[in-house]
């Protein structure tokens, strides 16, 4: 294998851009410590599901590429990707997604018997999320939903149960995924809608920012009723508080209509997961 081809299953991987990684990793630590109350996540389990949002995200991002390589070509944003540019073959990406998946997977079996059942769900999600925007104008829902599933995961590995509080945790991370990513997908709308590719940013059409804003709400709303049921402190709605400024601050970049303004919002979002872990966080350790 060659160095091209090895910085290809790379980027493949999406190393070099750990903003996905981030977006995934901010909830799972939520519900670690959701789950864990006023003590510390299990080390083991913090060391696993850290190293398997990585793992997983990289897995995602390789199936991904592998379902647009017919595609991918035709976007001005990802016509140089590994699998659109020839760099590497299909079947080397094939390989290294199931690597992922088994490492991955190896891992959740040193977990309880929830957390594997569980884990079975994961890699369905993520398997089939890609090719979702070719029979559905919502794939970012499915997105919510395989980016969110760590969080039913963390609390079965950390507590082995799934409370209430955890599926109001799942509700508040799929609203939030889906208004982020459509941010992504106004990247893309122009080149999307020539090939025919469905997002909800095209759905959304030119209430784009009022259906954004529309879930940005409702996570909110979510994130207040997880507030409630862990009975979590004030520091924690002043960080929602922060993330709804955060929000707001969102809707105004995007304003601008620019495809540099679209991105900048959706990357702003590592903000959000941020302030709001720091919010949990500093809750218990005040507590």
């Amino acid at each position: 294998m060659n160095k091209s081809t090895l910085i290809g299953l790379g980027q493949l991987m999406r190393l070099e851009k750990p903003i996905g990684s981030l977006l995934l990793l901010w909830p799972t630590y939520w519900a670690l410590w959701i789950a864990a109350g006023s003590s510390m996540p299990d080390i083991k389990v913090l060391v696993v599901f850290t190293l398997g949002v990585f793992l997983m995200r990289s897995a995602g991002c390789v199936i991904n590429d592998f379902a647009d390589r017919k595609i991918d070509g035709k976007v001005e944003r990802t016509k140089m990707r590994p699998l659109a540019a020839g760099i590497v073959s299909s079947k080397q990406a094939l390989a290294l997604f199931f690597t992922l998946l088994i490492v991955s997977f190896m891992m959740v079996l040193t977990m309880n018997s929830l957390t594997i059942g569980l884990s079975f769900v994961a890699v369905a999600l993520a398997a089939t999320y890609p090719f979702m925007k070719r029979f559905t104008h919502l794939p970012q829902v499915v997105l919510g939903m395989a980016f969110g599933w760590s969080i039913p995961m963390a609390f079965a590995a950390q507590s082995n149960q799934l409370p209430t509080v955890c599926w109001w945790l799942f509700a508040a991370n799929i609203a939030w995924t889906v208004a982020y990513d459509s941010f992504y997908g106004m990247v893309d709308r122009g080149d999307d809608i020539k090939i025919g590719v469905k997002s909800t940013a095209i759905l959304f059409g030119r209430y784009d920012r009022i259906a954004i804003g529309i879930l940005q709400a409702v996570a909110i709303g979510c994130f207040v009723k997880v507030g409630l049921l862990a009975e979590l402190s004030a520091v924690y709605y002043v960080s929602l508080a922060i993330v709804a400024g955060l929000f707001i601050r969102q809707q105004i970049t995007s304003a601008k209509r620019t495809r540099d303004a679209y991105f900048a919002a959706f990357i702003a979002n590592n903000q959000v997961g941020m302030v709001l872990f720091i919010g949990i966080l500093a809750h218990y350790l005040l507590a």
